[in-house]
C-alpha cells in the first residue's frame, strides 16, 4: 500500500525543515520528528509545486544503509511504515510534516512492533487527534532473531 503523492515529503527542503524546527521523540527502533505549520505555502508563490498548499498531514521516512545493506530489506521496512501511516491519515491534522527515520535495530521487528512504536510516538507527539487503537487488530509476529530461541517471544 503505498501512501497518497499528496501525503508524501519529497524535497530535501522539507526533510531539513522538518529537522530544523520540528519536535522530536524516539523509542529503540524509531524516532519520529514533526513540524506543525498553519501556513505551508505563500500565496503570492503558488506556481512551484513544492509552494502548493497540501491535502493532508505529510511524511517522510528515512532509512540509510546502517539498517541494512540489502536494498529488500529496506524496502520491506519502508513498506510497513507506509501501511501504517496509510491506516492513520484521516487521524491526523492536515498541518502536520512528520519523518520517521529508521534506526538500525529495526530490522530485527515485523509489523506489529513497527505498529505499536509508531502509534505511541504519534500519540506522544500529539499528532494522532483520535485515541482510538489499531493494535487491537493486529496479531503480534515474533521478531526475526528470536525465532530460532523462542518462537513466543515478541520484540521489547
Amino acid at each position: 500500500m503505498t501512501l497518497p503523492q499528496q501525503n508524501r515529503l519529497r524535497s530535501p527542503r522539507d526533510f531539513s525543515r522538518v529537522y530544523r524546527r520540528g519536535k522530536q521523540t524516539a523509542t529503540r527502533y524509531l524516532a519520529v520528528k514533526a513540524l506543525y505549520e498553519r501556513a505551508l505555502y505563500k500565496p503570492e508563490k503558488a506556481d512551484s509545486k513544492a509552494d502548493r498548499p497540501q491535502a493532508g498531514p505529510c511524511f517522510g521516512i528515512s532509512i540509510s544503509r546502517k539498517v541494512s545493506k540489502r536494498a529488500v530489506v529496506r524496502n520491506r521496512i519502508k513498506r510497513q511504515l507506509k501501511a501504517i501511516i496509510h491506516r492513520y491519515l484521516s487521524r491526523i491534522d492536515p498541518h502536520w510534516q512528520v519523518v520517521i527515520v529508521v534506526r538500525p535495530v529495526a530490522v530485527e521487528c515485523g509489523f506489529a512492533d513497527f505498529l505499536r512504536e509508531l502509534e505511541y510516538l504519534l500519540k506522544k507527539l500529539g499528532i494522532v487527534t483520535n485515541p482510538n487503537s489499531l493494535q487491537q487488530h493486529i496479531r503480534p509476529k515474533p521478531c526475526l532473531n528470536s525465532m530460532s530461541q523462542n518462537r513466543n517471544q515478541n520484540c521489547n
